[in-house]
């Protein structure tokens, strides 16, 4: 169960960070009145979703 944690986990991590990325690159900037002003068009769901497989990997590698 361990080493099924721990490969869940890491597969959870992996998809936080290519989800955080591709969420920051979805993000557009303009500029209104002198101001720049950003609008994030990516979701933010499979981030989340992402986040909790890892942390499930990470109860299920504690488990004995």
């Amino acid at each position: 169960m361990k080493q099924a944690g721990t490969v869940i986990a890491i597969i959870g991590l992996i998809g936080v960070i290519y989800f955080t990325y591709q969420y920051m690159q979805d993000t557009e900037t303009f500029s209104v009145l002198g101001v720049d002003v950003a609008a994030t068009t990516g979701e933010v769901v499979p981030i989340i979703l992402s986040a909790l497989v890892m942390v499930g990997g990470i109860l299920l590698g504690k488990k004995k």
